[in-house]
């Protein structure tokens, strides 16, 4: 199996006038192509942070990050898609013009990448509503506009920093279903931040638990269930969930 993203030994701190707060320690693992993890972890721990390191939005006090192997750089952050707490689609924009955005900062707006935008927006439901403004849609469908404006740029890295937060708890299933399968159907390799332990379950096949600030990689839960390809809410209605959220439950609230 390819390795895609390496995190080796990451250390940060936040720096004030009032001194120094550690964030992370020593913070270690590997993203292999095609994996989907999630990252849990106690309240205010770091997860962001965590998620922003990686992202290259931040500089890393210590430790190495590698892109199929090479340091991740300014020119390289261009492989990682980053989807936010908040969809941040702009209302003076329609729904194309949104998708459009990023193609338009990388001056990649060509024939080619706008048919797969088009594609991208049919295949999710969206392309009745491209001349749509964002507050003629729902919550839901904001936050499938964003994936696609993500997805469009063809990124080989997906960061999903809680995406669906913001989300009202039966919107949240059903969204955190629609865009769980369709990072799975498009193949796509993704880190999800989730302070929602059904949720990691439900969508990751590893679950990366993180210790109290500062935040170390306390454990790492392989997840497997006995059909594969099944959906986030399919995977809810198996019998591994509640087994598996039982142990991250325990993992999470034992000290250390």
């Amino acid at each position: 199996m390819h390795s895609l993203f390496e995190i080796q030994h990451l250390s940060y701190a936040y720096h004030t006038m009032q001194g120094e707060t550690a964030a992370l320690s020593d913070i270690t693992f590997t993203v292999n192509t095609g994996d989907f993890i999630a990252i849990v972890g106690p309240s205010g721990c770091g997860k962001s942070t965590l998620l922003n390191l990686l992202a290259g939005m931040l500089t890393p006090e210590s430790g190495t990050l590698l892109l199929n192997g090479i340091p991740l750089t300014a020119d390289s952050r261009c492989h990682i898609g980053y989807m936010l707490q908040q969809d941040y689609l702009l209302e003076w924009r329609s729904i194309w013009k949104n998708v459009l955005l990023g193609l338009e900062i990388r001056h990649e707006v060509t024939e080619e990448s706008c048919s797969y935008a088009k594609q991208l927006l049919k295949q999710y439901g969206l392309e009745k509503f491209s001349h749509s403004k964002p507050s003629q849609l729902s919550g839901g469908m904001r936050q499938r506009a964003a994936l696609v404006r993500t997805l469009v740029l063809k990124p080989d890295l997906l960061l999903l920093d809680e995406p669906f937060s913001a989300l009202d708890y039966q919107t949240r299933l059903s969204v955190s279903n629609d865009i769980g399968s369709i990072i799975q159907k498009e193949k796509k390799t993704a880190i999800l931040v989730t302070h929602d332990l059904s949720e990691a379950v439900s969508m990751a096949d590893r679950v990366i638990v993180l210790s109290s600030r500062p935040a170390r990689v306390k454990s790492i839960l392989q997840i497997q269930f006995a059909e594969t390809a099944l959906t986030p809410f399919e995977r809810r209605n198996m019998p591994e969930f509640k087994e598996y959220f039982n142990l991250l439950w325990k993992e999470l609230n034992e000290h250390g």
